[in-house]
């Protein structure tokens, strides 16, 4: 003989509580959602404001004018359209934004910066490491940048790779030319770093090392920065010795040439 067991019955108290739970869980999901959806609806959030920063030679008031931001518009409102108006500009290299609440954006420029300045019939150019002419007026700016002849990528390149990885070093570069197509020219100044500002005209080629005395140094196509460094010690020895050094010449390998005048 089997005995029937009563199920038990659901209240209506239980059942309401696991529909709330459910609607509960639904909006926390969705919250990204609809949250952002609401709170754009508030002139509270709209954009009045916005700071750039990680700028150097750029005016971060002429990038905060290239994005053309709409006042109308909220913050929670899609910022990638800004990132490809200041990304656009030669001397961006990347950019990113974010919100600061209430009303506020936030731009952080990666600046693409100049490497040498170029001399030419008007005046100075300033240009990149991939040989691309920068919108820089050297007579505002005054960058401390060395002096190339020609926008030769293969120099610029160069330049690149030692201030990357040994800013001492091209702090003291002065000029730097390609008499040779397999080899280069470095004027280096004495001491720390070139103490004065950019020349002002073309004309005044050598105004950087004016007063200043100068090592040569020859340097072979492909030259590492290591090895660039393997200078100093001989540079410190001639020095000590008060031998006067003519020319430094790296193009052998593993030795340092000394001419001496």
């Amino acid at each position: 003989m089997s005995e029937l067991l009563d199920e038990p019955v659901e209240t209506p108290r239980k059942k309401g509580r696991r529909f709330l739970v459910v609607l509960l869980l639904f909006l926390a999901i969705t919250s990204v959602w609809w949250g952002r959806l609401v709170l754009s609806q508030l002139a509270y959030f709209r954009i009045r404001e916005v700071e750039v920063t990680g700028t150097r030679f750029l005016d971060p008031l002429k990038i905060a004018a290239r994005m053309r931001v709409d006042t109308l518009r909220s913050i929670w409102s899609e910022t990638e359209t800004y990132r490809r108006r200041v990304e656009s500009h030669p001397q961006v290299t990347s950019a990113s934004i974010e919100r600061k609440l209430p009303s506020r954006l936030l731009v952080h420029v990666q600046e693409n910066l100049p490497i040498a300045l170029v001399p030419t019939a008007t005046g100075f150019l300033t240009f990149d490491s991939t040989g691309h002419e920068l919108p820089i007026d050297p007579r505002l700016a005054a960058p401390d940048l060395p002096i190339v002849s020609s926008a030769d990528t293969a120099v610029l390149s160069l330049l690149g790779r030692i201030r990357t990885f040994n800013p001492f070093v091209f702090e003291r570069i002065s000029e730097i030319s390609r008499p040779a197509p397999n080899e280069f020219l470095l004027l280096l100044v004495a001491g720390d770093r070139k103490t004065s500002s950019a020349p002002t005209d073309s004309s005044a080629l050598d105004s950087t090392v004016t007063g200043s005395p100068v090592l040569r140094v020859r340097v072979p196509l492909g030259v590492t920065v290591t090895r660039l460094t393997d200078i100093f010690p001989v540079e410190s020895d001639l020095k000590r010795r008060q031998v006067k050094v003519a020319e430094l010449d790296l193009r052998y390998r593993d030795q340092v040439i000394a001419r001496l005048q």
